[in-house]
Order: structure tokens, then sequence, then C-alpha cells
């Protein structure tokens, strides 16, 4: 067990957990005492719109959540005054109007990226110096207030009439909802807005089942928020899960069994526990496993098509890790710690490049690995940046790379064209050669291969989609990530469903309206989803245009094993046949992969 506890990633989220133990007990005490459990919970999500605004102006994420909560806490003090409203109905009503804001300013202001999911559902494995400082800033606060205004706030809750006498009770009530923010605050990157309750709500209302002391409840509470952080940091780590997740089972199993040791006789209750436990302990020995040394050369890819081609090239000679898995939409990843252990132990790290996998160097960063990072996306010769398309070279013209203009972001998904896979082939031969040096000629000699086979199908799909008069070479997709295949084989992308390089942006209905009128103006016949995105949208468009939605595209993964999209060959073969069907309703395809 204590092996886990060596890794660095491991280590400072330990840090965090303890930490956010004192805040979490000591101010949760004060809501389970105060009746204030839905309020804390809520206030974590109500922090949404702070996230979003924070990620789109590009301040820190912290305080655009501690902003938000902020605001939701003077709103709900502020009605709180009107007694014609209960506590639970003024929180709901001010939640429903946060959450409302957000969404507005996720769809029609900003598009949310992985940052905002990170803070929605946590990520304990990412905890860096300023999560650290925020933590140990809520820790003396919660430490000052409880040691200022604890048996007020004790006495508030206790006897709201004659509280009055002990000071200004709109104070104390804003003194303790300001602190609850920030502990919440505090503890978003760790365990998530939607599972908050877990660390600051649940431990707290484990010790009142077994104590009614104030003392013991506040110094209990603080001990179980860090025994459980600890056991399910440890747990997250065992069993390759997120730590939010297992700190959240943790903290509601032990709740149950202590309602459980409370509430039944002691004879048969210490009969349940045994018989939990044992059943734990078996789960928790069958998910550990032991890793193995094959001596080869360690290599992770952020993606599915970074791993395939890293594939293709270093062959046996390579041992391989993959972090996103086929058909799994890369902009909600959250890291899981064998993701992190793989980067520590690894000699090379490919990444794609761009917004899809920024992620790498906070895994690198918390892992402690010294592995060499080569990014494909700089070495490619055909780049477009946002919504600005460069041109490129077509087939037998120079393919000089272009320069990246401040300010712009480039699109991720280059390996839509096969030029840019020839040169990404090419940067991993030669990174896999230099690392290691008495293989090189394998690598070079399957590189070499690859590249052959990709030219040969760029030959065949730009023939074949010739064939399709200029006029007909129209699609709509699910959001822009298919920029650089219609640009190298001639298509005009209409529309999208999501108008977005993300898949996290969301469409308004306006944003629909008008992709439906350009879809009839331009005699549209078929609107591609992707298999790692939920098709509604595009079926709905579909409905109310008359295109088809028969034929799927592979945009951000691969496909799984024994798909036609299980690899970047088979991807591209069956992408295309799709798209051809689709432009000639049906009556040709290149390959065959769809039959």
């Amino acid at each position: 067990m204590l092996e886990t506890f060596s890794l660095p990633f491991v280590q400072k989220g330990l840090i965090e957990v303890l930490l956010l133990a004192i805040p979490a007990g000591l101010i949760g005490s004060w809501v389970v005492l105060r009746g204030l459990a839905f309020f804390s919970h809520a206030i974590g999500t109500a922090a949404f719109p702070g996230l979003v605004l924070a990620d789109g102006i590009g301040f820190s994420p912290a305080l655009g959540a501690f902003g938000a909560a902020g605001v939701f806490a003077g709103l709900t003090a502020l009605l709180g005054r009107v007694k014609r409203s209960s506590t639970d109905s003024i929180t709901a009503t001010v939640l429903v109007g946060c959450l409302a804001t957000g969404v507005l300013l996720a769809s029609d202001v900003f598009g949310s990226s992985s940052s905002v999911d990170n803070l929605l559902f946590g990520s304990l494995l990412s905890i860096g110096g300023n999560d650290i400082l925020l933590a140990a800033v809520a820790a003396v606060l919660a430490i000052a207030t409880t040691v200022l205004f604890g048996h007020r706030w004790l006495a508030r809750g206790f006897d709201e009439t004659g509280s009055a006498q002990v000071g200004n009770r709109h104070l104390l009530d804003g003194a303790l909802l300001v602190v609850v923010a920030l502990t919440v605050t505090a503890s978003l990157n760790a365990i998530g807005a939607l599972l908050i309750s877990a660390l600051i709500v649940i431990p707290a209302a484990t010790i009142r089942l077994v104590t009614k002391r104030v003392g013991l409840q506040l110094a209990g509470s603080v001990a179980l928020v860090a025994l459980e952080g600890t056991f399910g940091l440890w747990l997250s780590v065992e069993t390759n899960a997120p730590p939010g997740a297992t700190i959240a089972v943790a903290s509601g199993v032990l709740f149950a069994l202590t309602l459980a040791v409370t509430r039944l006789g002691r004879r048969r209750s210490r009969a349940a526990l045994a018989v939990a436990l044992i059943a734990g302990g078996g789960v928790i020995a069958g998910c550990g496993g032991t890793g193995s040394d094959s001596g080869q050369l360690k290599v992770v890819a952020t993606t599915t098509q970074a791993g395939d081609l890293a594939a293709q090239v270093g062959g046996d000679k390579i041992d391989l890790t993959t972090i996103l898995k086929p058909n799994t939409d890369p902009h909600e990843y959250e890291p899981r710690p064998s993701d992190v252990t793989a980067v520590a132990d690894a000699d090379l790290v490919f990444r794609s490049g761009g917004h899809l996998d920024e992620w790498t160097e906070q895994i690198i960063s918390d892992s402690g690995s010294d592995a060499k990072v080569v990014d494909l996306s700089q070495g490619i010769p055909v780049k477009l940046e946002g919504e600005e398309e460069h041109e490129h070279a077509e087939e037998g013209h120079s393919e000089e790379e272009h320069a990246e203009e401040p300010g712009e972001e480039l699109d991720p998904h280059w390996w839509h064209d096969p030029v840019n896979v020839k040169a990404a082939v090419g940067e991993i031969e030669e990174s896999l050669a230099e690392a290691e040096p008495d293989d090189a000629g394998y690598f070079r000699e399957r590189a070499t291969a690859y590249e052959a086979r990709v030219a040969e199908l760029n030959r065949q799909i730009a023939k074949c989609i010739d064939a399709v008069p200029p006029a007909e070479r129209k699609i709509v997709t699910d959001h822009d990530a298919f920029g650089y295949y219609t640009k190298r084989y001639g298509i005009e992308t209409v529309g999208t469903v999501i108008p977005a390089l993300t898949t996290q942006a969301q469409p308004s209905a306006g944003d629909l309206a008008e992709l439906e009128d350009t879809i009839r103006k331009e005699n549209v016949k078929a609107v591609f989803p992707e298999e790692s995105v939920p098709p509604a949208l595009s079926n709905a468009v579909a409905r109310d245009t008359g295109a088809s939605t028969d034929y799927t595209l592979y945009g951000d993964t691969l496909g799984p094993e024994g798909s036609p999209g299980e690899t970047w060959l088979g991807m591209m073969k069956s992408n295309t046949d799709n798209i051809m069907l689709g432009m000639t309703d049906g009556r040709k395809d290149c390959f065959g992969t769809s039959g």
C-alpha cells in the first residue's frame, strides 16, 4: 500500500486531501448542525457559470468559481429574509438561475472545455501548487471562523430567536455562507462540484450518528475526511478509477455501515460490519494488479490516432500505451491513475497536439516523468488554424509548413489529411530511432512501408472522390473535425451541427435553424454523425430537412477493435466510403467497407 504513495502525483493529492480535511471537516460540521446540506451541495453546482466565465475569458477557475459561489450565497441570504419561502425553496430557485446562466454562457458565449469538466467532476490526480495554496487558505479561514463564531453558529442552529442576542444574525449567517463558499471552491478541483457532498456533508453526517458533542463532532469530522480521502486516493490508484468517485464511494459505504451499527442490534450490526469489510477487502484485492517490465522501449501515445501510427512504426520493439480509448470523446477526458503511471515510466510520449490533448503537460508534471515529449502537430506540413483555413499544397506541389499566427488556435484534427500522416510517421520513426539506435533499421523499414501505403491510399481516395461533380460535394458533419479531409479532397462543408472544433460547445436554436435552412438551400443529401458523439442533434436536423443520417464518420478517435475504423487506414477508408455514399444518395462507395 505504501508504494502507491511514493508516486509524485499521489503525494500531491494526499497533501491536498489532508489540507482540505480541515475546512471540509469543520465547515461540514456546521453545515450538518445548521441543516445546510442541500445548500452546500447546491453552491458547488452553482459555481458552474463562474467556471465557464473563467475558462472563456482566461482567468483563474478558482476565482470564477468563488465569485459565482459568492453571488449564489449572497442571493440566497438576501432572499432568505423573505419569510414566505423555505430555505430549500430559495436555494433551489437561485440554483436554477445560476445553472441557466452557466448553460447560456457555455452555449452562446463561450465553448466550454475540459477544464470546466474537471471542475465539475474533479481530478485529484492533477493537483497543482495553486490548488494546495487555496486549500491551505480555506483551512486557516475555517479554523479562524470556527474559533470566532462557532458558538454563535451553534446557538443560531438551535435557538434562532434567542440567538439574536449574541450578535447580528445576518452577519453570522453571511460569514458562514462565505466560508462554505470558499471551502466548496477549494474542494472543486479535488472532487468536483457534483460530488462535493462526499467531502463536506457525508463525513460530518457520519460522525453526527455517533456523537452529539460539538467538540467531538468537529475533530471527528476532520479526521474522517482525512481518512476517507486518503483511502479513496489509494483505492483510485489500485482500481484505476477516478479519485472523486472512489472517495465518494468510501464516504457513502462508511456512512451506511455506521448507520447500520447505530440502528441494528449490537450482535447483528457486528455481523453486518464483518461481512461488509470482508466483501470490500475482496473487491479491493481483486482489483489490484502487478505490472511487468518487458524490457522494450516504453512509449505512450495520447490519442488513438497517434497510438496507431506509433504501433505501425514501432511494431514489437516498443511497449505501447494509448491513453485515449476508441470511440471516446477526447474533450471529456479525465486522467486515470494508470495513465499517469504509464507516463511516469515512459521513455517517449507522442501527443497529437492542440486542445485535444493539452492535458499532457499536466500529466507529465504530476507523474514526475522525464520522458521526451514529441508533439506530432509541430512537424506537419498542412495546418488549419481555428476557423481560418490555410491553403495547403496539392499532391506534387510544395508542402512547406505554414507558420502559425499568434492567437490562432490550431485545428488539431490533422490526421484526416494523409500528407500530414506521412510527416507524422517520419517524426515517429526518427524519435524511436534516436531513443533506441540499435533498432533504427527496423523502425526505418516499417516507416517506409507504411508511408507507401499512406501515399497509395491518398491517391485512391482522390481518384474516387473526383468522380463526384464538384457541385455535389457538400456535407454537414457533427462538429468541425473534418476540415483537413474536405480541404484535401475538394469537398465543401456547408455547416456543422456543433459549430466548433470541440464537441463540448452547444448549438443554439438559432444555429440549428440556420443550419437547416442551409441544408435545404444547398440540397445536402446527408448529415454525418460521428461514432463518438451522441447522434440526437444530427438526427433531429435530418428529420427536419429530409437528409440522411445513415452514414457515420470517425472524427476525434478511431473505432474499437473489429470495427472498420480500428486503424488509421481503416478509418480513412470507412470515412471515404460513407462520405461517398452520403454525397451520391447511396449509389457509390470506394472501398466497400460499409457493406
